[in-house]
C-alpha cells in the first residue's frame, strides 16, 4: 500500500515518504533503494546531461537529501561530446551537467565519497537513434536509476550515525558522455582534499547482470583491497549473496580490478576505488560488457542504454523480483561495510 501511494504523488510531494529515520528503520534493507530507483525512472526518463529531465532528476535528489539533514547542492559544470551524422560528420555538441553532492560530516579530515551517476544515455550518432539508443523515454533503470537509489539508501541509514570519517554522497552527471561529472569533480578537489579521500565507491549497472562484482582499482593498494573488496565479499558471503571479483581473463583488467566507469577517472589519480556492478566477467567477453548470457531476452547478452530493455516494466517481466532482489542485497553488503570504512559511533537518540 505504501509503494503504490508513493508512486500516484507528484514528484515533489513523494519526497516526504522517503524522509523519516523512523520509516527506514522499520522496513528491511533495499526497500528504499528500490522506491527510491523506480521513482526516478518513472518520473525522470531521458535524464540526458543537460535535458530538463536531468536537472529535474537532480533536484529530486537534492531535496531527498536535504530531507534527511544534509548540507546539499548541485554544482553545474560545462563540457561537450562528438556527434556523429550518418555522412560522417562528426561536431560537438555543448552541455551543461548537474551533479549532486551531500555531505556527512565526520570527526577527521578524511572522507569517503559514494557516488552513482543520474544520467542516461544521450545518443552519440544517428546510428544510435536508429537503433533507438538513449533519447527522451529511456527509463535506465539499471543504468542508473538503482545505482541512485542505494546511494540515497545508504545515506538515509546513515545520516544519523556519527562517523570518524566524512562521507560523501555524489550523484554524477555526464558519466554517459565520458566520465564528464567524475572528470570535473575532480578537477575541482584540493591537492588536500584528493590526499584525504580514502576511497571512492561507485555504484553502477546494479540489476541485470548475472552476478555481483566488487572490483578495486588498477591502483588500489593491497591492504585496501583487502578492507574494501574483500571485505564486501566476505560480507556478501555471509548472506548468501553470489558475488565475485573480475577473474582476470584480460590483461589490461587485471584479476580483482574494475573499468570503465566513473571511478577509473579516480583510479587513474591514484585514489582507491571500489567499483560494485553487475554483469559477468566469465562469458568469454574479457571487458566485463556482456552483462549475462545471450537470449531471446536479452539478444546481445546486455540491456545497456536500450528503451525496450532497460526499463522497469520489461525487467520485471523478463526477470521477475529481481530489481527488489539486488536492491536488498547491495545495501545488505554495503550498509555495514560504510559503516567499518567509515568507524560508525553509536546512532542518536532523537
Amino acid at each position: 500500500m505504501f509503494s503504490a501511494l508513493c508512486r500516484r504523488l507528484l514528484p515533489l510531494a513523494i519526497g516526504a515518504c522517503f524522509s523519516t529515520s523512523v520509516f527506514a528503520a522499520a522496513v528491511p534493507a533495499g526497500h528504499i533503494a528500490n522506491e527510491q530507483a523506480r521513482h526516478i525512472a518513472t518520473y525522470f526518463p531521458g535524464r540526458m546531461t543537460g535535458s530538463p529531465a536531468e536537472m529535474l532528476s537532480a533536484d529530486y535528489v537534492r531535496q531527498q537529501l536535504s530531507q534527511m539533514g544534509y548540507e546539499s547542492d548541485i554544482r553545474t559544470f560545462k563540457s561537450r561530446f562528438i556527434y556523429t551524422s550518418k555522412d560522417n560528420r562528426q561536431n560537438w555538441h555543448n552541455v551543461t551537467g548537474s551533479t549532486v553532492i551531500a555531505a556527512h560530516e565526520g570527526k577527521a579530515s578524511q572522507q569517503i565519497i559514494v557516488m552513482a551517476h543520474l544520467d542516461t544515455y544521450a545518443p552519440h550518432s544517428d546510428t544510435d537513434v536508429e537503433k533507438n539508443l538513449g533519447g527522451l523515454t529511456l527509463q535506465g533503470i539499471d543504468d542508473n536509476a538503482m545505482g541512485v537509489g542505494v546511494m540515497l539508501e545508504l545515506a538515509e541509514r546513515l545520516k544519523d550515525i556519527p562517523t570518524e570519517y566524512s562521507i560523501r554522497f555524489i550523484a554524477t552527471s555526464g558519466e554517459e558522455e565520458g566520465k564528464l561529472g567524475a572528470e570535473n569533480m575532480l578537477k575541482r578537489m584540493s591537492p588536500e582534499e584528493k590526499k584525504n579521500t580514502l576511497l571512492v565507491i561507485n555504484l553502477d549497472n546494479l540489476v541485470v547482470g548475472d552476478k555481483l562484482y566488487f572490483n578495486s582499482g588498477k591502483t588500489t593498494p593491497a591492504s585496501v583491497r583487502k578492507l574494501t573488496r574483500d571485505r564486501a565479499l566476505n560480507i556478501a558471503h555471509s548472506h548468501g549473496i553470489q558475488a565475485i571479483s573480475n577473474p582476470g581473463l584480460n590483461p589490461t583488467y587485471p584479476k580483482g580490478t574494475g573499468c570503465c566507469n566513473d571511478a577509473e577517472i579516480f583510479d587513474k589519480a591514484g585514489i582507491p576505488v571500489l567499483s560494485v556492478e553487475a554483469t559477468n566477467w566469465s562469458l568469454g567477453n574479457k571487458d566485463g560488457f556482456q552483462q549475462r548470457a545471450k537470449s531471446h531476452a536479452f539478444p546481445d547478452g546486455t540491456s545497456w542504454h536500450n528503451v525496450q530493455l532497460d526499463n522497469q516494466q520489461y525487467i520485471d517481466k523478463v526477470l521477475p523480483g529481481r530489481i527488489e532482489h539486488r536492491a536488498r542485497d547491495v545495501v545488505r553488503v554495503m550498509l555495514p561495510l560504510m559503516k567499518e570504512l567509515a568507524k560508525a559511533g553509536k546512532i542518536k537518540h532523537q
